[in-house]
């Protein structure tokens, strides 16, 4: 009797998970984007998240939870019901940054997540308030430099990318610049157009509007080689040799969310990243290279890129949190 009601059981859980995945989404889902609303990472969050919605049939609503350098909202997603209705959205410091970070972090980014997919690679790029004491890297390092302390970034949120990938640029050119933190990007930006803030490194496509109404100027790409669509813009490691970063944006859900329906969300983002018409309108405008990775590569991925960044932050000499 026991063995029957057990290969019962079995049957019962193999019937279900193909009907789970038959059925998603059955209800809106939540993207937690754990930054403010209008910088790079929620860009891309809600630009992918609307052809979900119109693909899937249901609401897909991107939620906005910055603090902590991302923590907030990737301990929110890890905390939600592995069901697939509640994602993350975030860039690769949630993952490869912030353990190196917070000496007491609220989850487990190797542990408490289920990667799902690498939405694009990102341009960073380092830009300059219209004030700025130097219009290229060269000028600016020597102007840093020449008055210790009194030059200043932004970042959005101590353990961000933007905030290491300055400490290790700092690191690198040998200089003392002042760390602003603020709670994302769109006040960081108001900030650095009104030439409160000297430089911000962040994605191209926040610069890239701005940039063209003279509000700021970008100055140099922190990827290993020059962007294809700004191949006049040097990078940061033509000056200051040796220096560039790689990051990311992508999807991840709760720790055992069934792997059907993490493919489903997987195959369908893909699906979008290789849409003629948005890459042509949304993509390669902003520099990005869509994802191609399974969801084994990604997941690889950021077990590779989480040890790399430990060695970054340590070089880079920020003090765990």
């Amino acid at each position: 009797m026991k063995i029957r009601l057990f290969a019962g059981a079995l049957c019962l859980v193999a019937m279900t998970a193909p009907s789970f995945a038959q059925t998603f989404p059955n209800r809106p889902v939540k993207v937690v984007v754990p930054y403010t609303a209008g910088g790079g990472t929620d860009t891309v969050a809600r630009a992918i998240s609307q052809r979900l919605s119109e693909k899937w049939g249901q609401p897909v609503v991107v939620e906005n939870r910055p603090g902590a350098g991302t923590t907030l909202g990737a301990d929110a997603v890890a905390k939600s019901a592995p069901d697939g209705l509640t994602l993350l959205f975030t860039d690769s410091s949630s993952f490869v940054i912030n353990p190196h970070i917070y000496s007491k972090l609220s989850y487990d980014p190797l542990k408490d997540f289920e990667p799902i997919s690498l939405a694009v690679r990102l341009a960073p790029v380092m830009a300059a308030a219209t004030n700025a004491p130097g219009k290229s890297v060269a000028e600016l390092v020597a102007a840093a430099k020449a008055n210790p302390g009194k030059l200043s970034y932004a970042s959005p949120g101590i353990g961000s990318y933007p905030h290491v990938a300055m400490e290790y640029f700092k690191h690198m050119s040998g200089t003392d610049i002042l760390h602003v933190p603020y709670r994302g990007s769109t006040p960081a930006l108001t900030d650095l157009i009104a030439g409160r803030i000297t430089t911000y490194m962040v994605t191209y496509s926040v610069f890239a509007a701005l940039e063209k109404q003279g509000k700021v100027r970008i100055v140099a790409t922190a990827t290993e080689e020059r962007l294809p669509n700004r191949a006049d813009l040097l990078t940061i490691g033509e000056t200051v040799k040796g220096y560039s970063i790689n990051v990311w944006f992508g999807f991840a859900a709760p720790a055992k969310t069934p792997a059907a329906v993490l493919d489903q969300i997987h195959n369908d983002v893909a699906a979008i990243l290789q849409q003629p018409e948005f890459v042509e309108k949304f993509v390669k405008p902003q520099a990005y290279i869509a994802g191609n990775l399974s969801r084994k590569q990604f997941a690889d991925l950021i077990k590779a890129e989480h040890a790399k960044w430990a060695d970054l932050v340590k070089i880079s000499g920020v003090k765990p949190q």
